[in-house]
């Protein structure tokens, strides 16, 4: 088909198509002048000024051919047929936009089952990729407007609470901040008690053994008298060994009351001194990977070059 010259201001005899609205459904047109020299317009076969419908039919000029076959009921060439109208659609909106995806969703599928090899079916994907990304933008927009009141609500809700939330804890933190020194000092003199007790603990328990051995000794003769005196100062020393390391052994470092104590606790984070190292050992973590490669994504995007990185493009429908 010749594609005609044509001026928005000067209508012209043919048969064009045009959308009423944009990315309205085509419209036929077609314009010429009666024997009376009149100018005649149909749109969709309804008589219409040709004015108000040129402009935006002038530059989707069409055969006469493809006009009648549309209008006889058949699709537009290169594109799928119309977006089918469902009946008895549900009065909710969700239901209803949930029918139109299901419908269209069953034709898509079928349609996907053959690999796309020609203009015509290229068309075709185009067309019904605009029809479930419109359904996608509806479920979008009404998705919001259902949940936009509970957002609020939930905002108000956030906001009434915020402060009474965050500024207790953050009061409660620096106390706690505040009290670190004081217990780390009490930590350390514990820690200093520990060693003296666990050195009277290993002093008393030498001494014990010794004692015990000197009375095992006395009496290593089942026919001598048992020596006492030794025994009991033996059994002595090993209870005040026993005592000794009870003595050493670790206690708390607290304050305040059952129930509202502070004790310093053990809080384990890695502090960096070879940061290449660090990157070498962790160079092959999953999360590290991931991490590089969004790096590296975002400066190719940017237009810049990184060593071990290259620019790679594919083309994908969009």
């Amino acid at each position: 088909m010749k594609t005609l010259g044509v001026s928005e201001a000067d209508p012209k005899s043919g048969f064009f198509r045009r959308r009423a609205y944009k990315d309205g459904p085509w419209n036929t047109v077609a314009i010429w002048i009666d024997p009376k020299g009149k100018l005649i317009c149909l749109v969709d076969g309804k008589l219409t000024e040709a004015d108000a419908v040129w402009t935006y039919a002038c530059r989707n000029p069409i055969s006469e051919e493809t006009y009648q076959a549309v209008r006889s009921g058949k699709p537009w060439p290169r594109e799928p047929g119309p977006a089918q109208v469902l009946s008895n659609l549900p009065s909710d909106p969700f239901e209803a936009l949930k029918a139109e995806f299901e419908s269209e969703k069953e034709i898509a599928e079928n349609f996907l089952k053959t690999p796309i090899t020609t203009r015509e079916q290229a068309d075709k994907a185009a067309v019904w990729s605009k029809r479930l990304t419109a359904i996608a933008n509806k479920a979008t927009a009404l998705h919001k407007v259902e949940k936009q009141p509970s957002l609020d609500e939930g905002r108000r809700v956030d906001e009434k609470f915020r402060d009474l939330k965050e500024e207790p804890k953050l009061l409660s933190t620096k106390i706690k901040r505040a009290a670190d020194a004081y217990l780390n000092e009490q930590d350390r003199l514990e820690q200093e008690r520990q060693r003296k007790a666990r050195e009277e603990a290993d002093r008393a328990r030498r001494e014990a053994d010794e004692a015990a051995r000197a009375a095992k000794n006395i009496s290593s003769n089942p026919n001598d008298p048992v020596d006492e005196a030794a025994k009991a100062d033996a059994e002595r020393l090993a209870k005040l060994a026993a005592e000794a390391d009870k003595e050493a052994q670790a206690r708390n470092v607290t304050a305040g009351r059952t129930g509202s104590k502070l004790a310093l606790r053990t809080f384990v984070s890695a502090r960096i001194t070879d940061y290449d190292k660090a990157l070498q050992a962790l160079k092959d973590h999953p999360e590290m990977k991931a991490l590089v490669e969004q790096l590296a994504n975002r400066a190719v995007r940017a237009g810049h070059e990184l060593d071990g990185v290259e620019r790679f493009e594919e083309k994908r429908a969009a």
